[in-house]
């Protein structure tokens, strides 16, 4: 996925992007609200992480401001302010969920997939795709009953496949998934990732449309 956080405290802002990192997800942080509509006209986010009191405005006018325009990319709200009062508002300002500092980052993690889950249309988080059965929450695999070893990046470049089953996805868009805007690409690096995982989960997995991009295989 790609990630926006919407972060002013540096301390927390770098934990979470290096905790995002470390779940193979991309991640573009920000610690202002201008900076945050310059981001979002510029690149499609997946979801976004939002702090409620940030040196330029209030989270909340920003997520009503999303919402009036129809976008509907899922917000999860990242604040201190804990009253019962401020869960209501935000929820119903058009939040998808709400957590409350301080947190721990492996709940963050898990509440960003559930949150993906539920906008896939799909809450299950156990899939079934030929010969693997998939465990979205636990991030894992498995072959014919056995356990298959994937790296962060090789996790979330599958994880988009999965997200889009039948979908071309072209090259630009998988890099796009799974980078950050100032990160360093190779130009062969998604067609490394994607030979790994055919070695991993099946030559059939992955099907490539020569000059185009992939899509998920079929079962």
């Amino acid at each position: 996925m790609r990630i926006l956080l919407i972060e002013d405290d540096t301390t927390l802002g770098a934990a979470v992007r290096d905790q995002i990192a470390a779940d193979g997800q991309s991640v573009d942080w920000v610690t202002r609200l201008d900076a945050a509509s310059d981001a979002m006209a510029a690149t499609s986010y997946d979801l976004i992480l939002l702090d409620l009191m940030l040196p330029d405005g209030r989270g909340i006018g920003f997520l009503k401001g999303l919402r009036t325009r129809g976008d509907v990319t899922p917000v999860i709200i990242l604040t201190a302010l804990d009253q019962v009062s401020d869960r209501i508002d935000g929820l119903n300002a058009g939040a998808d969920d709400y957590l409350v500092k301080p947190f721990d980052l492996s709940e963050l993690s898990a509440r960003i997939g559930s949150v993906a889950r539920r906008y896939s249309g799909n809450p299950n988080p156990i899939l079934t795709h030929g010969p693997l059965d998939i465990d979205l929450a636990a991030r894992s695999v498995h072959r014919d009953g056995r356990h298959v070893p994937l790296t962060a990046r090789e996790w979330a470049l599958f994880e988009a496949f999965l997200a889009r089953p039948g979908q071309l996805l072209s090259k630009a868009q998988l890099e796009e998934k799974l980078y950050a805007f100032d990160a360093e690409v190779e130009s062969n690096t998604i067609e490394v990732h994607v030979s790994r995982l055919r070695k991993k989960l099946g030559s059939a997995i992955i099907e490539t449309e020569r000059g185009m991009g992939y899509r998920l295989g079929r079962p």
